[in-house]
Protein backbone atom coordinates (compact mmCIF):
# COMPACT_ATOMS: atom_id res chain seq x y z
CA UNK A 1 0.00 0.00 0.00
CA UNK A 2 2.41 2.21 0.93
CA UNK A 3 4.70 1.79 -2.22
CA UNK A 4 1.34 2.25 -4.45
CA UNK A 5 0.89 5.67 -2.92
CA UNK A 6 4.79 6.69 -3.26
CA UNK A 7 4.86 6.26 -6.72
CA UNK A 8 1.03 7.94 -7.25
CA UNK A 9 1.90 10.81 -5.82
CA UNK A 10 5.00 11.04 -7.35
CA UNK A 11 4.11 10.55 -10.67
CA UNK A 12 1.40 13.80 -9.50
CA UNK A 13 4.23 15.17 -8.31
CA UNK A 14 5.98 14.96 -11.57
CA UNK A 15 3.32 15.86 -13.49
CA UNK A 16 3.56 19.33 -11.92
CA UNK A 17 5.32 21.01 -15.24
CA UNK A 18 6.60 24.43 -13.78
CA UNK A 19 7.74 25.12 -17.90
CA UNK A 20 4.30 25.23 -19.11
CA UNK A 21 3.34 27.62 -15.83
CA UNK A 22 6.53 29.84 -16.65
CA UNK A 23 5.52 30.18 -20.18
CA UNK A 24 1.41 30.78 -19.13
CA UNK A 25 2.46 33.51 -16.31
CA UNK A 26 5.19 34.99 -18.01
CA UNK A 27 4.30 35.26 -21.81
CA UNK A 28 0.97 33.99 -21.63
CA UNK A 29 1.98 31.08 -23.86
CA UNK A 30 2.18 27.19 -24.22
CA UNK A 31 5.83 26.85 -24.35
CA UNK A 32 5.47 23.39 -26.28
CA UNK A 33 4.02 25.40 -29.30
CA UNK A 34 7.88 26.84 -29.33
CA UNK A 35 11.49 26.03 -30.25
CA UNK A 36 11.86 22.03 -29.20
CA UNK A 37 8.11 21.69 -27.97
CA UNK A 38 9.01 20.69 -24.89
CA UNK A 39 8.78 22.15 -20.93
CA UNK A 40 12.44 21.86 -19.87
CA UNK A 41 14.36 24.27 -18.55
CA UNK A 42 16.69 24.60 -22.32
CA UNK A 43 13.13 25.05 -23.92
CA UNK A 44 12.62 27.90 -21.28
CA UNK A 45 15.92 29.68 -22.15
CA UNK A 46 15.81 30.16 -25.39
CA UNK A 47 12.10 30.71 -25.13
CA UNK A 48 12.11 32.95 -21.98
CA UNK A 49 15.38 33.35 -20.83
CA UNK A 50 18.08 32.98 -17.95
CA UNK A 51 15.72 33.68 -14.98
CA UNK A 52 13.21 31.61 -15.80
CA UNK A 53 14.91 28.95 -17.46
CA UNK A 54 17.10 29.20 -13.90
CA UNK A 55 13.64 28.88 -11.53
CA UNK A 56 12.01 26.07 -13.52
CA UNK A 57 15.76 23.98 -13.55
CA UNK A 58 15.45 24.08 -9.66
CA UNK A 59 12.16 23.22 -9.27
CA UNK A 60 12.20 20.51 -11.55
CA UNK A 61 15.19 18.84 -9.72
CA UNK A 62 13.46 19.45 -6.84
CA UNK A 63 10.48 17.28 -8.05
CA UNK A 64 12.89 14.39 -8.39
CA UNK A 65 14.44 15.03 -4.57
CA UNK A 66 11.28 15.24 -3.03
CA UNK A 67 9.90 11.56 -4.54
CA UNK A 68 12.90 10.41 -3.02
CA UNK A 69 12.29 11.74 0.20
CA UNK A 70 8.69 11.13 0.32
CA UNK A 71 9.63 7.31 -0.48
CA UNK A 72 12.23 7.13 2.60
CA UNK A 73 9.51 9.01 4.68
CA UNK A 74 7.79 6.18 4.01
CA UNK A 75 10.28 3.71 4.81
CA UNK A 76 10.75 2.15 1.94
CA UNK A 77 13.78 0.13 0.47
CA UNK A 78 15.85 0.90 -2.71
CA UNK A 79 14.14 -1.34 -4.94
CA UNK A 80 10.71 0.65 -4.24
CA UNK A 81 13.03 4.18 -3.83
CA UNK A 82 13.70 3.53 -7.42
CA UNK A 83 10.55 2.92 -8.91
CA UNK A 84 9.50 6.19 -6.89
CA UNK A 85 12.01 7.62 -9.01
CA UNK A 86 10.81 6.12 -11.79
CA UNK A 87 7.34 7.34 -11.56
CA UNK A 88 8.77 10.99 -10.62
CA UNK A 89 10.48 11.27 -13.92
CA UNK A 90 7.90 9.82 -15.67
CA UNK A 91 5.10 12.41 -14.78
CA UNK A 92 7.67 14.81 -16.04
CA UNK A 93 7.82 13.48 -19.13
CA UNK A 94 4.49 12.83 -19.28
CA UNK A 95 2.93 14.87 -17.28
CA UNK A 96 -1.31 13.90 -16.61
CA UNK A 97 -2.44 17.74 -16.03
CA UNK A 98 -0.84 18.72 -19.54
CA UNK A 99 -2.12 16.34 -21.64
CA UNK A 100 1.03 13.55 -21.26
CA UNK A 101 2.90 16.52 -22.96
CA UNK A 102 5.79 17.60 -20.95
CA UNK A 103 10.03 17.51 -20.83
CA UNK A 104 12.72 14.87 -21.10
CA UNK A 105 12.95 14.23 -17.53
CA UNK A 106 16.76 15.37 -17.05
CA UNK A 107 16.61 17.85 -14.21
CA UNK A 108 13.96 15.75 -11.96
CA UNK A 109 16.59 12.41 -12.64
CA UNK A 110 19.13 14.58 -11.47
CA UNK A 111 17.15 15.48 -8.60
CA UNK A 112 16.27 12.02 -7.93
CA UNK A 113 20.48 10.80 -8.42
CA UNK A 114 21.29 13.76 -5.69
CA UNK A 115 18.84 12.11 -3.30
CA UNK A 116 20.17 8.58 -3.82
CA UNK A 117 23.40 9.22 -4.93
CA UNK A 118 25.22 12.61 -4.46
CA UNK A 119 28.30 11.70 -6.16
CA UNK A 120 27.07 9.94 -8.72
CA UNK A 121 24.82 12.59 -10.00
CA UNK A 122 27.64 15.46 -9.61
CA UNK A 123 30.28 13.03 -11.91
CA UNK A 124 27.28 12.68 -14.54
CA UNK A 125 26.46 16.82 -13.92
CA UNK A 126 30.06 17.60 -14.88
CA UNK A 127 30.29 15.26 -17.22
CA UNK A 128 27.20 16.53 -18.73
CA UNK A 129 28.21 20.18 -18.40
CA UNK A 130 31.68 19.48 -20.10
CA UNK A 131 30.45 18.17 -22.76
CA UNK A 132 27.93 21.20 -23.38
CA UNK A 133 30.68 23.47 -22.96
CA UNK A 134 33.00 22.20 -25.53
CA UNK A 135 30.15 21.41 -28.20
CA UNK A 136 27.24 24.13 -27.13
CA UNK A 137 24.90 21.26 -27.66
CA UNK A 138 22.71 20.72 -24.32
CA UNK A 139 21.03 17.72 -25.89
CA UNK A 140 24.47 16.36 -25.99
CA UNK A 141 25.45 16.78 -22.98
CA UNK A 142 22.50 15.51 -21.56
CA UNK A 143 22.70 12.16 -23.19
CA UNK A 144 26.12 11.67 -21.89
CA UNK A 145 25.63 12.47 -18.73
CA UNK A 146 22.59 10.27 -18.53
CA UNK A 147 24.61 7.26 -20.30
CA UNK A 148 27.12 7.53 -17.60
CA UNK A 149 24.87 6.59 -15.32
CA UNK A 150 24.75 3.01 -14.93
CA UNK A 151 28.43 2.98 -15.28
CA UNK A 152 29.13 5.37 -12.44
CA UNK A 153 26.41 3.32 -10.25
CA UNK A 154 28.69 0.18 -10.77
CA UNK A 155 31.91 1.96 -10.20
CA UNK A 156 30.03 3.13 -6.85
CA UNK A 157 28.89 -0.63 -6.18
CA UNK A 158 25.42 0.37 -5.41
CA UNK A 159 22.65 -1.49 -5.09
CA UNK A 160 21.13 -3.98 -7.95
CA UNK A 161 18.55 -1.20 -7.96
CA UNK A 162 20.27 1.48 -8.05
CA UNK A 163 21.90 0.07 -11.05
CA UNK A 164 18.37 -0.51 -12.84
CA UNK A 165 17.04 2.75 -12.41
CA UNK A 166 20.29 4.10 -13.77
CA UNK A 167 19.85 2.04 -17.04
CA UNK A 168 16.26 2.86 -17.11
CA UNK A 169 17.17 6.49 -16.85
CA UNK A 170 19.70 6.24 -19.85
CA UNK A 171 17.33 4.53 -21.79
CA UNK A 172 14.25 7.21 -21.30
CA UNK A 173 17.42 9.76 -21.81
CA UNK A 174 18.16 8.24 -25.65
CA UNK A 175 14.31 7.87 -26.25
CA UNK A 176 12.92 11.79 -25.18
CA UNK A 177 16.45 13.00 -27.35
CA UNK A 178 15.51 10.98 -30.41
CA UNK A 179 14.75 14.30 -32.37
CA UNK A 180 17.75 15.57 -31.15
CA UNK A 181 20.17 12.61 -31.84
CA UNK A 182 18.70 12.96 -35.84
CA UNK A 183 19.25 16.37 -35.67
CA UNK A 184 23.08 15.91 -34.50
CA UNK A 185 23.41 13.67 -36.63
CA UNK A 186 22.29 15.59 -39.63
CA UNK A 187 24.32 18.88 -37.76
CA UNK A 188 20.98 21.04 -37.29
CA UNK A 189 21.07 20.98 -34.19
CA UNK A 190 20.73 24.10 -32.44
CA UNK A 191 23.38 25.25 -29.81
CA UNK A 192 22.95 27.06 -26.47
CA UNK A 193 22.58 30.53 -26.75
CA UNK A 194 20.16 30.35 -30.06
CA UNK A 195 16.74 32.41 -28.87
CA UNK A 196 13.68 31.40 -30.15
CA UNK A 197 11.06 34.26 -31.66
CA UNK A 198 7.30 34.00 -30.32
CA UNK A 199 5.36 32.89 -33.31
CA UNK A 200 8.36 30.60 -34.63
CA UNK A 201 7.97 27.46 -35.73
CA UNK A 202 8.76 24.80 -33.18
CA UNK A 203 10.86 21.99 -33.91
CA UNK A 204 9.76 18.49 -34.97
CA UNK A 205 10.22 16.54 -31.63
Amino acid sequence: MKSALAMVISYLIGSLSFGYLAGRLLKGIDIREFGSGNTGSTNILRTLGVGPAAVVFILDVSKGLAAVYLAKALGLGPSLIMLSGVAVVVGHNWPVFFNFRGGRGIATSLGVLFGLAPGVMLIALAAGVAVIAVTRYVSLGSITGAALVPFLMLAFRLPPAYLFFGALLAILAVFRHRQNIKRLLNGTENKLGKKVVIGEKRENR
